[in-house]
């Protein structure tokens, strides 16, 4: 048998969405929506976080870490499908594949952890409020974010590396709107057990294991607020978990759905729409649901504004 090597092949052909022409379009609109709102509200929040001195705390320290994440994990997801479909060209290189592919999956990676780590943190500011700023001092909460960046970004090139040393036998296209790994993965003509038995291992220490952390940090800060005398107060804690726990669900319910199902199922349609969900909706969502409705965040918003009309007011009059 004669192997063609992955570097053999120049450029990649995507399907994407072409068998539905329709559906396309929409999906199209309904992608540069998401896009163009998930990076004002991640902008928005690391402005405000920076700016306002009274969110130099350790949730909003996580939280602009989880802006800055979702800006480069949208952006490497989903301008490059925007652009084809503008251009009309639903083409990639080899090496733009290759660094889609990873930052895609470094992201993504990433967001697992940090998602767990977060959840972490609320747990000990709720159970243990008065030692919370021992336990998650500065240096710790450093420590925290470099450790999820740093762990994302190499499971992610260790699985990279494996899938592109690969033989394809020629084969270049991909029925996928981006690089996606497990697309990539089906153009492979070799025996891929190892490189399957790799990404399971490394799905399984960044879906389930992070998922299971955040469950059992919100369910004894679910039993704190049951302690809760005030019911209004109660409440409002309720809402606020039930959020947070929404887009977790929404995030990893469905990265697992892609990435720990069975070999035997093979649904790549529904696996395209799967991937718009954790790459396009969730981090859309993050900034709303973790940072737009807090008191805080909303009185920041609010001051940058007033601070930002009174400087336009007196410049131009000062003149």
């Amino acid at each position: 048998m004669v192997k063609a090597n992955l570097t053999v092949i120049s450029n990649f052909i995507f399907l994407g969405f072409s068998h539905y022409p329709k559906v396309e379009v929409i999906v199209f609109v309904l992608c540069l929506l998401m896009y163009l709102i998930t990076l004002l509200g991640n902008v928005i929040l690391i402005s405000i976080t920076v700016l306002d001195s009274h969110l130099h705390k350790p949730m909003y320290f996580f939280l602009s870490n989880l802006s800055f994440l979702d800006i480069w994990y949208t952006s490497s997801a989903l301008t490059p499908m925007l652009a084809n479909f503008v251009s009309g060209k639903n083409t990639i290189s080899f090496s733009g594949c290759a660094i889609q592919m990873y930052f895609s999956l470094a992201m993504g990676s990433t967001e697992c952890v940090l998602l767990s780590m977060m959840a972490y943190d609320r747990y000990v500011a709720i159970c243990n409020p008065l030692r919370y700023p021992i336990i998650m001092n500065k240096s710790v909460c450093v420590r925290i974010a470099a450790g999820s960046w740093v762990t994302g970004c190499l499971t992610a090139l260790v699985e990279t590396m494996f899938v592109l040393h690969q033989s394809l036998c020629g084969k270049n296209i991909i029925n996928h709107f981006t690089c996606e790994i497990l697309a990539v993965l089906k153009l492979i003509c070799v025996d891929t057990s190892r490189v399957q038995l790799i990404m399971l291992v490394i799905s399984v220490l960044l879906l389930p294991m992070p998922m299971l952390l955040i469950c059992i940090s919100y369910a004894f800060i679910l039993f704190n607020i049951l302690r809760i005398s005030s019911v209004d107060g109660r409440s409002k804690a309720f809402s606020t978990c039930a959020a947070h726990l929404t887009v977790v669900v929404l995030f990893y319910g469905t990265a697992l759905s892609m990435y720990l199902k069975p070999s035997a199922v093979d649904s790549q349609e529904i696996d395209k729409f799967i991937a718009l969900v954790y790459a396009g909706l969730t981090p859309m969502l993050n900034p709303i649901i973790y940072s737009l409705r807090n008191k805080e965040v909303k009185a920041a918003v609010k001051k940058l504004l007033i601070r930002n009309s009174l400087c336009a007011f007196l410049i131009p009059s000062s003149k």
